[in-house]
């Protein structure tokens, strides 16, 4: 039987017993957000998820429900917001806003901040001591910002899952929509991805995508690669967090 890691599915007792083990909270910060034609519109949460709770089985810890709402870049034409991938200049419009299908997930950031740090201080209160947030790109690195202040105002120990160097692809969630995301994606629900939908021809480059080319470069076995070296990476820094 696969081991109980998402936070909805404790009960009193199963939650009671991975706190006392490993006091970490794992927060999925998803969107509902455009990720080519080819990806889940819940990308975002669907892999930080999935990674959070390969990496609650090894260092242990909970896994809270996905986020799916964050901020992001805006731009308002003609008194018509858009945001995000919106006005990536990968839209086929030469970089003219356009509404991409599905996207459902913009906040400002003054309440996006309210968010987390409302959630910060449940999962203080709960009993935490750890708290890794990772996922939707706006949103992890609002969050990294304010990780030094929010350290001291909480009294917990946070942390994010940006490698410093992603230029092998083999981050968690370091393009949008393209090599790395599908590959996770493949690696993670590989039953969502539908690469028939992408433009057959190499030459024409897929709406609103920003990465290496995904229809080349994306593969199952990328993704439980990369899955595989940032689950070791992140369990040794958890790890060193509360023991060390």
């Amino acid at each position: 039987m696969t081991e109980k890691v998402l936070y909805a599915e404790l009960t009193p007792p199963e939650f009671e017993e991975r706190l006392r083990a490993a006091p970490i909270a794992y927060l999925p910060l998803g969107t509902l957000e455009w990720h080519g034609r080819h990806l889940p519109l819940g990308s975002d949460g669907l892999q930080s998820q999935g990674f959070f709770c390969a990496l609650a089985r090894e260092a242990g810890g909970i896994v809270l429900p996905m986020l799916f709402l964050g901020p992001d870049r805006t731009k308002e034409v003609d008194g018509k917001p858009f945001y995000g991938m919106d006005t990536a200049k990968t839209n086929g419009q030469d970089g003219v806003p356009l509404q991409l299908p599905g996207s459902a997930y913009w906040v400002p950031d003054d309440l996006f901040l309210q968010m987390l740090e409302a959630i910060l201080t449940q999962l203080k209160r709960a009993g935490f001591r750890v708290v890794v947030a990772h996922g939707h790109g706006p949103s992890t690195n609002r969050f990294r910002e304010h990780i030094p202040e929010w350290e001291k105002k909480f009294g917990l120990r946070l942390f994010q899952c940006w490698r410093e160097d992603n230029s092998d692809g083999l981050g968690i969630q370091c393009d949008h929509a393209a090599a790395n995301e599908t590959s996770l994606v493949m690696a993670l629900r590989p039953e969502l991805v539908q690469m028939d939908n992408l433009p057959k021809d190499l030459s024409v480059w897929p709406v609103s995508i920003g990465g290496d080319d995904p229809r080349t470069e994306a593969s199952p076995e990328r993704g439980k690669k990369a899955i595989e070296l940032n689950v070791e990476r992140m369990a040794a820094i958890l790890k060193e967090a509360l023991h060390g």
